[in-house]
């Protein structure tokens, strides 16, 4: 029984790192589908619309029928919010981003998406959401982390060295036809602006990350807010797309490439996705949940050599180094941090004057991290917190996590 109980315990400890892992494989396998969907010529606007709409259809019956009875009414300022979770996840960031890997490659999509860590802990820092104490290690840790992430995508981007012979990238390199160099060099006098496009739907989602945990404190029902975010998010999308796409050939869709690519993002890459890292964040904050995304980007690369044929560089290997390390340090910080969380249950319960002094300064940091544990002032409202790490026996208990892109 005890055995059972330690592998319990870890088991409940790592579902977090376990669920956050999982979903850069799924959002590798959406980049490489969905760059063989764009290079068929399919619209990034259609497919944005297509991918929410599918996510909706997804996600919906278990928002009416898991949600139906701890679903809160929507308030005026909660529906601002789910709008502008809707401009900034679905529309500005899915549409910048596509457009960008449209122009460049997967590989150096998910490498500048790497700045996502670094957006995201500064606006954190910014907001009073993430309190930034330089004396202490974990927070030394987690900048200098970030920087190493940021400075491992960059050296990605920006040095390349020579191109290492894989057995299997070898000879699918020479079975290429000529319409994939021709294509490369097209994208080469785009390259800039496809990086343009991308730093700004990193922003975006930066932004979505920020905003979507002030909303999952007031709207506590995490597949409802999933499913409002998609379908008002689609509706955005159709707007934008009869903006920007004037001919009425660009929404046929078949039983191909196409389909896949809508499908996959819209089920695995929105309805899951979005669900999962509301989960995530409500227990451990943005700044755990983003930290995880230069995983991906070494997923795609080893994926793009197989799929894609794409060349790995020298740079490449050097710069995804540099990127576990940095993803380390930010880790080992948010779990310091997380540990020091932890301790104050068990000071609450020794009490006594000798705790006083160790239980202020413990609350002090807790209090001006907002996004690791909320200010709440019921005990109803705690509970929730620790959903992520513990088996929940009502339904109720559920619905405090909320969702991304």
């Amino acid at each position: 029984m005890e055995g059972q109980g330690c592998f319990g315990s870890f088991f409940q400890r790592c579902k977090p790192y376990i669920a956050m892992i999982s979903l850069q494989f799924g959002y590798a396998g959406m980049n490489i589908i969905t760059k063989v969907s764009l290079n068929r010529g399919m619209s990034h606007y259609v497919l944005v619309v297509y991918r929410h709409a599918f996510a909706t259809a997804a996600i919906a019956p278990f928002a009416l029928i898991l949600e139906r009875k701890v679903r809160p009414k929507i308030t005026f300022p909660i529906f601002m919010q789910i709008f502008v979770l809707g401009l900034l996840g679905p529309v500005i960031d899915q549409n910048f981003y596509y457009a960008g890997l449209k122009f460049t490659s997967p590989t150096f999509s998910c490498a500048m998406s790497n700045m996502l860590p670094a957006m995201t802990f500064v606006m954190a820092v910014l907001c009073r959401m993430e309190k930034l104490d330089m004396k202490k290690i974990r927070c030394q840790a987690k900048v200098v982390g970030t920087v190493v992430t940021v400075a491992g995508a960059m050296l990605m981007t920006l040095y390349k060295g020579n191109v290492i012979n894989l057995v299997w990238s070898e000879h699918m390199h020479h079975s290429q036809s000529n319409a994939h160099a021709q294509a490369a060099v097209v994208s080469d006098k785009d390259w800039l602006k496809g990086s343009i496009l991308l730093i700004i739907a990193t922003l975006a989602w930066a932004s979505f990350f920020i905003l979507q945990n002030v909303t999952m404190r007031k709207y506590a029902a995490p597949l409802s807010l999933t499913t409002l975010v998609c379908f008002i998010g689609t509706l955005q999308s159709i707007a934008v797309t009869f903006v920007m796409e004037h001919r009425p050939s660009v929404w046929t869709i078949g039983w191909d490439m196409n389909l896949l690519a809508a499908a996959y993002a819209g089920i695995v890459s929105s309805s899951i996705a979005y669900y999962v890292q509301g989960l995530v964040m409500q227990k451990r904050g943005p700044v755990f949940v983003t930290a995880f995304s230069p995983l991906m980007m070494i997923i795609v690369a080893i994926m793009g050599s197989f799929i894609l044929a794409e060349k790995i560089y020298v740079g490449g290997v050097l710069g995804a180094v540099l990127i576990v390390m940095g993803l380390y340090s930010v880790l080992w910080g948010k779990y310091k941090e997380y540990k020091e969380m932890e301790e104050i249950p068990e000071a609450i319960k020794e009490g006594g004057d000798h705790n006083n002094g160790r239980m202020a300064t413990v609350m002090e940091d807790i209090e001006a991290n907002e996004v690791e544990m909320p200010k709440n002032e019921t005990n109803r409202e705690f509970v929730p917190v620790l959903a992520i790490s513990a088996p929940i026996p009502q339904t109720p208990m559920i619905a405090v996590e909320k969702p991304k892109a």
